[in-house]
């Protein structure tokens, strides 16, 4: 890799003659990183830290107030000709220590200097704070002295017997977990129920109060120091936080990654608590507010804070195990390097990598970080216009300013008067208007395939659903699932106690009024007529009965093969009336069933479609041909099939009051596409796949566009 600075600068003149030295305040410790020695700087008046390489620390602790620059400089070149710095990097290192307030100048006005840097770089946090509208930070306390004097507990608390502790405790909860799986799937149906908002929020705030003092103990435990802890806005909601940058002058890159991870084992070992609590009590306020925490602790430790692409937690724990410090900074200054040197050619550019691993996770982190974090904070903003319309359109609006209009101005500003630019400017000017253009035009003018695509079902154009006329017990299968048979023929046999216990009381009630008829005919013959009525009342009830007996035999309507795969689990079973317990299918003829979304159905009635064709599950790189579809021109309710549904595991969102799995949550078209069975594929009646629709290309801009104004329509109503 390349070395930074050169042995001559003509801007050295400025510096050479200037007396300056560390403030007396700044604590030096010693620090290895993939075997190699750095040195880091800490300043307790701002809290700052700065790391610096062997070469460079070698100069800035010689630097005194009786000596200049120069002096400083010309005997580092005597003692190590091959490893002193050059003066450009004395320029850049000066520089950086002197916005940083660790410099000590020998002048009258040097604190009003150094107050008004103060004063300066806070005036810089408080607009970067109000640009981060998402997570703003303000600072209530100074939890320092309270860790003092947990000290002798947190020695006993985070050691290997607090490991095996929290290890144990958490293995128990996870079985509760698992012994009481059901009943924590039902239970996060109602997560985001209005009454259950309150709740979750409160458990938020202990979750993530507990997640911070973690931070703070292990920090503290290693010899750190937090001297800040207050609240932070995320996402207009206010969650504790603390700052514990001093552990990034702890030497060992474990402890550093431990603090980093802390707020984790601890978020987890909470969530462990409460689930104990939330096993042991029945339906309540603290049974809710338990599995709250427990929900909180897990989505927000897997999704958040153990995502190393965010700036939280698993970012810093990346940074310490790749032993790469500042890793998102210096992604940033790697990938501006690219740029400046291969693309603009500015030949004076230095790599701050300075291995080629190190580069590859520089350049690989900045741009997956990059990417990840427009997806994050726009996944935000919707989830913020969903709730509160305008505060998510300010949002946006704050976020098209600091992504899209801001960063404009800045490039504009660097090509037009950066002094690194001086004598490649016209390439970078050139090479920047082109790159631009040459992207927007292959956006907005090359035209790529438009597609779209609709679950749906392959069915028989000729089957008919098996439904028992009657209730019972499953007794015995009698066709299995698969075979050929023929109209009339037997499937299954039911059985119904209760059915037999009325058809004997029926029986004997006939024998019964049969004998008051004869002897009504002998002896009283005033009372014939109420007797025969009666008789008659019987005889249709034991016509109704038979009937019933009759169809607890389940019979086939029509021939072709049975299909009911999970006919053998029934055996035993209860089936209402009118169950479907299978199909019967006659595999001549078939047609796909697809459902199309209010989005993508207006261009299926405007004869926009170039080619339609079928792609199966499990059928990869096989397409059937679609040789007419036949459109039906009104909105539909009811899915063909519950597998298309979210509760078949299909993609449609359903109602969450349907319990069949086949009520759409929102109406659609349906489509009904004939398809070939000479087409060699296999071809089974309720396998479910994908139609897919070729459109007149578009380019990708229009594309996005369109989906845009859709999305905006559809959840926004604008």
């Amino acid at each position: 890799m390349q070395r930074a600075g050169r042995t001559f600068s003509e801007s050295w003149h400025r510096v050479a003659g200037l007396k300056v030295s560390l403030r007396p305040t700044v604590k030096v410790r010693k620090q290895m990183f993939r075997g190699e020695t750095w040195y880091v700087l800490h300043d307790p008046f701002n809290n700052q830290f700065f790391r610096l390489r062997p070469e460079a620390y070698e100069f800035v602790m010689r630097l005194r107030p009786d000596r200049t620059v120069e002096e400083v400089w010309g005997e580092c070149l005597d003692r190590h000709p091959d490893e002193a710095p050059g003066q450009e990097d004395v320029l850049q290192l000066l520089t950086q220590l002197h916005f940083a307030n660790l410099l000590y100048f020998q002048m009258p006005a040097d604190s009003a200097k150094l107050f008004e840097r103060y004063r300066k770089r806070r005036q810089r946090e408080i607009q970067s704070k109000l640009l981060g509208i998402m997570f703003f930070r303000l600072p209530l306390l100074d939890p320092e002295y309270f860790l003092r004097r947990l000290m002798p507990f947190l020695k006993v608390l985070i050691s290997p017997i607090g490991a095996i502790l929290w290890l144990v405790v958490v293995i128990a909860a996870g079985k509760q977990v698992v012994d009481h799986f059901d009943a924590a799937m039902d239970q996060i149906q109602g997560i985001l129920a209005p009454d259950n908002l309150l709740l979750m929020y409160v458990g938020l705030v202990v979750i993530k109060s507990l997640h911070e003092f973690g931070h703070a103990m292990v920090c503290k435990r290693f010899g750190g120091e937090v001297h800040t802890m207050g609240v932070m806005l995320l996402v207009f909601t206010p969650l504790p936080y603390m700052d514990a940058t001093s552990s990034w002058s702890f030497r060992s890159r474990w402890h550093r990654a431990l603090v980093g991870g802390a707020g984790m084992i601890t978020e987890i070992f909470v969530a462990a608590l409460a689930t104990f609590l939330w096993a042991r009590t029945g339906p309540g306020t603290l049974h809710s507010l338990a599995y709250n925490m427990m929900f909180i602790a897990s989505v927000s430790t897997v999704v958040f804070n153990g995502n190393p692409l965010l700036r939280f937690d698993g970012y810093y724990i990346l940074s310490d195990l790749l032993d790469i410090p500042n890793l998102y900074t210096r992604a940033m200054r790697y990938l501006r390097h690219l740029v400046e040197r291969y693309a603009f050619g500015y030949k004076d550019s230095y790599s701050p990598a300075r291995t080629y691993r190190e580069a590859f996770w520089l350049s690989t982190f900045g741009v997956m970080s990059s990417i990840y974090r427009v997806v994050v904070f726009t996944g935000i903003i919707f989830f913020v216009a969903d709730k509160f319309l305008l505060a998510g359109l300010v949002m946006a609006l704050i976020c098209v300013v600091s992504w899209g209009i801001v960063p404009v101005f800045r490039f504009a500003g660097y090509l037009a008067s950066s002094p690194r630019l001086a004598r490649t400017r016209t390439r970078a000017v050139v090479l920047s208007v082109s790159f631009f253009s040459v992207l927007l035009s292959f956006l907005a003018f090359c035209p790529f395939p438009n597609r779209f695509r609709a679950p749906g079902v392959m069915e028989a154009v000729q089957f008919v659903r098996v439904v028992n006329e009657a209730p019972g017990y499953v007794k015995a299968v009698l066709a299995p699932s698969g075979s050929e048979v023929l109209a009339g023929t037997a499937l299954m046999e039911l059985s119904d106690r209760e059915l037999e216990i009325e058809m004997e009381a029926a029986l004997a009630q006939r024998e019964e009024t049969l004998a008051m008829e004869r002897r009504a005919l002998r002896m009283e013959k005033a009372d014939l007529e109420p007797i025969r009525k009666r008789l008659e009342a019987i005889e249709s009830k034991l016509k109704d009965l038979l009937e019933q007996q009759a169809n607890l035999m389940v019979k086939a309507r029509k021939s072709g093969i049975w299909v009911a795969p999970e006919v053998q689990n029934m055996v035993g079973a209860w089936i209402p009336r009118g169950s479907v317990i299978g199909q019967i299918v006659h595999h001549g003829e078939f047609r796909f069933s697809a459902v199309v979304s209010q989005d993508e159905a207006a261009d299926l009635f405007v004869g926009k479609i170039r080619k339609a064709e079928v792609r199966m599950y499990g059928q990869g790189g096989e397409n059937l041909d679609v040789a007419d579809y036949l459109i039906i021109p009104f909105q539909q309710e009811r899915l063909p099939s519950a597998a298309l549904g979210w509760r078949g595991g299909g993609e449609v969102p359903i109602s969450v009051r349907d319990e069949t799995g086949l009520q759409a949550a929102e109406p659609f078209f349906q489509i009904y596409a004939n398809v070939d069975p000479a087409s060699g594929a296999l071809l089974l009646h309720g396998r479910s796949g994908k139609l897919r629709f070729s459109l007149n290309p578009r380019p990708l801009l229009l594309q996005w566009a369109h989906k845009f104004r859709q999305l905006l329509q559809k959840r926004y109503q604008i």
